[in-house]
């Protein structure tokens, strides 16, 4: 299905900053598709925006053929679920609990989510060895791995994620990456990753938008991008020191 997602020119405002300036992109059903760009681009603003966090100014968004509603409460009934920026897990809640808690909009039955909780800790399964654990007490690499099972269990046709690498070392990176590919071949996830880690972004994208100062200024497939000479330099050289903050 074509135009599975669709930005059509939409403006955003954060104050009298003008953060997302006529913007347009669009993702097909099955794809990968990385915005990537420096800090403060406008990229999680994008994506806030099509979760419903973020109130647009002009412009509009439709999902499966249909105008997205302005709250994030209804942008999940409809089937996308965010990964934010930080995780934004329950600290107080264990494990399972968490991951029970994104189910309010599901009506397909127990067995259905009974089965989806069992893939989730299939494709995470170091949270099944915590599932009574409290989620603040896991490491940062578990608590990624959390809230991308919290959004998997909601069933969403789209799955967006908000700098899924910010914090965790190198290693657990590049696991998380491999998850999020797992996904898309195996499970057919249509994915949206907004990452400042522009090398795993493009590496693993069917299609990427590169955003600078809260306008799309280039769009391509992920690989050719990623061989571009002028991503590598702007983006590309900026990678080296990122995702050693935080140890798993």
């Amino acid at each position: 299905m074509s135009n599975f997602l669709n930005v059509d020119s939409i403006n955003v405002y954060y104050g009298g900053i003008h953060a997302l300036q006529d913007v347009s992109i669009h993702i097909d059903e099955g794809e990968i598709v990385s915005v990537v760009g420096a800090n403060g681009a406008g990229k999680s603003t994008l994506l806030r925006s099509i979760a419903g966090d973020k109130e647009i100014k002009s412009g509009v968004i439709t999902f499966c053929g249909e105008k997205l509603p302005s709250t994030s409460y209804e942008t999940v009934t409809r089937g996308i679920s965010l990964v934010p920026e930080g995780r934004r897990i329950f600290p107080n809640l264990t494990v399972k609990e968490n991951l029970m808690v994104s189910m309010f909009n599901r009506k397909d039955g127990k067995e259905a989510i009974e089965k989806d909780f069992e893939e989730v800790l299939s494709l995470f399964p170091r949270l099944r060895e915590r599932l009574k654990q409290k989620g603040g007490t896991l490491s940062g690499g578990e608590q990624q791995m959390l809230a991308i099972g919290r959004a998997l269990m909601a069933r969403p046709k789209l799955l967006c994620m908000d700098e899924p690498s910010l914090g965790l070392a190198p290693i657990i990176i590049d696991e998380l990456f491999d998850k999020i590919v797992q996904l898309n071949k195996e499970r057919g996830q249509t994915i949206l990753i907004v990452e400042q880690n522009a090398f795993l972004a493009l590496e693993v994208a069917h299609r990427a938008y590169v955003i600078k100062t809260g306008q799309v200024t280039r769009e391509g497939v992920g690989e050719e991008l990623l061989n571009d000479p002028t991503i590598q330099q702007e983006y590309l050289g900026m990678q080296q020191s990122d995702g050693e903050t935080e140890e798993d």
